[in-house]
């Protein structure tokens, strides 16, 4: 491979064999801009930098998400259905955030640079967010907790209140796709040890998520929960700071794919390419059409993507008329006229991802709902458990058990009990089969949270004027539908960082993450229109409808019923597309010869 020859050409002469294969072997480069060598970049010890960063910057993060809907009800004085709606556009606008931060990676600034600087703009929205709530918002001193009502606030404070939820939005979003495919840079995909390894890295960096989390939703979500909001922002702050002072430190460590430029104007020649030529006929065989000579790669630095069959419109941009041999002859190349079957590919990658991508978006509806009505619905609860107060938005830490139960479980029994049934294949199950096991379970934690709720309902004091422990029913009756919740995120959401980090071309790997994060977001822009849409369609003038206020006067229920009857029809669509899905196949990998029905639900 060129990357090899260039490494070689680096080591001085005289060198073994074993010397000339020090270097990686997919083309990363170290921090000084040379081939990566192997036993001094990259591997466990990048890796567990990573982790660890990205367990503090998750603490941080979730030490303001996860009780944001408290704060807005208790402190900005909101109803639960506007402050549920709120959570979701803020949660939202963080994951679109994520495309933003893909974008200027693979173009211009690389993985590590976009990664340090949106940790920079996290860390500026962290201080601005707690210095706002101790001197503007926060008064009287101890207000809200379940007991003591703040004050109303000025526009000033309000309007730094926001900015502040945005910039850490911007500065989150922006810095999570990167970190989870910086990760995986460090893992030589090509070498089957750290392929391996590879693999394992999509779990044990959704593990260190969670298990960032878990101080949040725990002894955070407590004080928070006490009204003692100020320290908890406080330290979220400290907690990103260190991650970003831990992140700077491994930068010696690192290994690095280069900027690949600005992806949209590739995609636009091969469109503007194919139209061109829509009159032309094509020849019979694919090897007349136009492809790069390998020793260049492809027009991006990855390697070549092989042709495949399907969308055959699009293989027009690569066929080469009189007119391309004619301006090739003069030592003319328009890629607005001419494109090599690697960048066409690169647009079928794309599109033969979308079905697949948007299928996850209503799995992230139910997934949303963790954040904001399961919060809600454990406030209505008995949340009192022998004179101790269990803040509803704890809860959640039972979700990061069973994420770290079954990332274990799979990996340690699922996957090879898998594997040994197969047979031909010892990889286990596939990511799109994993994804649709995701969504099966997320059907059942959705039928469970609406069991909980009749049950709630059924002990609930209706008379009641706070909604907050009016029911005799303990909150614990809530830990099934949030273990569902965790068991489901292993299959899916983990499945789907491996999946769309392995079916985007190397230029578009950032991408490839970003797309799960903007599934995520559009999930959680779906919820809040539902939201909005059941509330106007159920709320007349003798129904409060299904989400008002006071939940004992509503049917959270049926809502709940609601997402698990469109989960089932989401997991039916998503049986059709990943059996229509064919996997990329690129130049010297596996894939070229793979049996796409391995893929396939």
């Amino acid at each position: 491979m060129a990357c090899l020859e260039i490494c070689n050409e680096n080591l001085q002469g005289g060198e073994t064999k074993e010397e000339r294969e020090v270097c990686t072997l997919d083309g990363t480069i170290d921090w000084h801009g040379q081939p990566a060598i192997r036993s001094k970049s990259g591997g466990w010890v990048a890796g567990i930098i990573i982790l660890l960063n990205q367990g503090l910057a998750t603490l941080a993060f979730f030490g303001v998400g996860v009780n944001l809907v408290l704060f807005l009800t208790r402190v900005l004085q909101q109803n639960n259905a506007d402050a549920a709606n709120s959570v979701s556009k803020w949660t939202g606008t963080v994951y679109i955030f994520s495309l933003v931060g893909a974008f200027l990676s693979d173009s211009y600034w690389g993985r590590y640079k976009t990664c340090a600087i949106f940790q920079i703009i996290f860390v500026i929205g962290l201080v601005s967010l707690s210095i706002t709530s101790q001197l503007f918002l926060i008064k009287p001193k101890g207000c809200g907790d379940e007991d003591t009502p703040c004050e109303s606030h000025s526009r000033l404070g309000n309007a730094l209140f926001y900015l502040s939820i945005y910039l850490i939005a911007l500065g989150n979003g922006g810095y999570q796709p990167n970190i989870a495919t910086l990760g995986a840079d460090q893992f030589d995909e090509e070498d089957s040890t750290e392929g391996h390894s590879k693999v394992a890295f999509f779990s044990y960096f959704y593990l260190a998520l969670n298990l960032g989390s878990l101080f949040s939703n725990t002894i955070l979500g407590y004080f928070e929960d006490e009204g003692v909001w100020a320290l908890g922002f406080w330290v979220s702050t400290g907690s990103a700071f260190a991650a970003l002072v831990l992140f700077l430190c491994g930068t010696p460590r690192y290994r690095h794919f280069k900027a690949s430029g600005n992806p949209l104007s590739r995609f636009c020649q091969v469109i503007v390419a194919a139209a061109k030529k829509s009159t032309v006929k094509m020849p019979a065989s694919e090897d007349e059409l136009y492809s790069l000579d390998a020793k260049d790669c492809s027009m991006n630095r990855g390697r070549r993507i092989l042709h495949t069959h399907g969308f055959k419109f699009l293989d027009r941009a690569a066929y080469i008329s009189s007119r391309d041999l004619d301006n090739q002859g003069r030592g003319i190349d328009n890629p607005w006229r001419l494109c090599p079957i690697t960048q066409v590919e690169e647009v079928k990658c794309i599109l033969r991802l979308l079905p697949i991508w948007l299928c996850t978006i209503i799995y992230s509806v139910v997934f949303t709902q963790m954040a904001s009505l399961f919060v809600e619905q454990g406030a209505a609860m008995k949340t009192v458990i022998s004179n101790f107060h269990i803040p509803p938005a704890s809860m959640s830490s039972f979700d990061i058990l069973s994420v770290a139960v079954f990332i274990f479980l799979y990996r340690r029994v699922l996957e090879p009990l898998a594997g040994k049934l197969r047979k031909s294949d010892s990889k286990g199950l596939t990511e799109l089969q994993r994804m649709g096991i995701g969504l099966i379970i997320a059907v059942m934690a959705m039928v469970s949270a609406g069991i909980v709720e009749c049950y709630r309902l059924k002990y609930a004091k209706g008379d009641c004027t706070h909604c907050e422990g009016s029911s005799s029913l303990s909150i614990f009756w809530q830990v099934p539908q949030y273990a569902f919740i965790g068991a489901s995120e292993v299959f899916m959401y983990v499945g789907q960082l491996e999946f769309f980090n392995a079916q985007t071309p190397d230029g578009l790997k950032s991408f490839g993450s970003a797309l799960c994060m903007t599934s995520i977001s559009l999930g959680n822009y779906v919820s809040s229109l539902l939201v909005t849409m059941v509330m106007k369609i159920s709320t007349e003038d003798h129904m409060p409808g299904w989400i008002p206020g006071n939940l004992n006067r509503g049917h959270l229920d049926r809502f709940y019923f609601l997402l698990a009857g469109l989960t089932a029809i989401d997991f039916a669509v998503y049986i059709l597309c990943a059996r229509w899905y064919k996997c990329i196949k690129l130049e010297g990998r596996c894939e070229e010869n793979e049996d796409l029905e391995h893929n396939k639900v």
